[in-house]
């Protein structure tokens, strides 16, 4: 990663940061892994000299890499801790899992898009993070072979949560989604009670692409 990565652009990642912790993001261990992760690494060329705008751009295959503030919110609201094993629906770029990955997450990251997939299955960067694991697959059925996990995120957003992810989150796990339609999403947190049932947090409003079933 270092390789590729200028002083410059170090900088701007500095000031990404500094800006992130002024709109509210306080887990100083998070904010060291936005330091520390390259964003620039996971954008396409035409648009490396952005990468530490806080906005989301396109990434293709109408997928998009996702405002930093809004990477920054929806991993906070996991509480990551080191060995949590964590699936998350939707690789796309491959940046909200090497996070989870620098965090010490155990990452199992799965992407319906075969193209976004092949693009970034051989990136060398991941390979520094034996501990992120990368699926072609529907994300609406998840990983069983893999359940139960700690936590569940979601990048993108379904009308409803799908009932298979639930079975597959460990009694007091969490997943965090947004959830709804275009325009009309907000940020859910829910918590895997003893029981099976799900407790339901509502957070903020956000914009997500929708999260389609099968693969591509």
């Amino acid at each position: 990663m270092r390789g590729s990565d200028t002083k410059r652009q170090r900088e701007k990642r500095q000031r990404l940061v500094d800006l992130l912790r002024k709109q509210g993001i306080t887990d100083e261990r998070l904010l060291d892994a936005l330091n520390t992760v390259a964003r620039h690494a996971f954008m396409p060329p035409e648009l490396v000299d952005r990468a530490y705008e806080n906005r989301a751009f396109p990434i293709g295959e109408d997928q998009t890499i996702s405002q930093p503030f809004t990477v920054a919110y929806m991993t906070a609201l996991l509480h990551v801790q080191p060995g949590d094993k964590i699936l998350e629906v939707g690789t796309g770029s491959a940046y909200q899992a090497v996070l989870l990955a620098e965090l010490g997450a155990i990452v199992h990251s799965i992407e319906r898009q075969r193209k976004l997939y092949d693009r970034y299955k051989d990136f060398e960067l991941l390979k520094r993070y034996p501990n992120l694991h990368c699926y072609y697959g529907d994300g609406y059925a998840g990983l069983p072979h893999e359940a139960p996990f700690d936590s569940i995120l979601l990048t993108a957003a379904p009308p409803g949560i799908p009932v298979e992810l639930g079975h597959q989150l460990k009694n007091g796990g969490v997943l965090v989604a947004p959830v709804g339609p275009a325009g009309m999403q907000r940020m859910l947190r829910l918590t895997k009670n003893v029981d099976g049932a799900l407790t339901e947090e509502v957070f903020d409003k956000f914009s997500f692409v929708p999260m389609l079933p099968g693969k591509q």
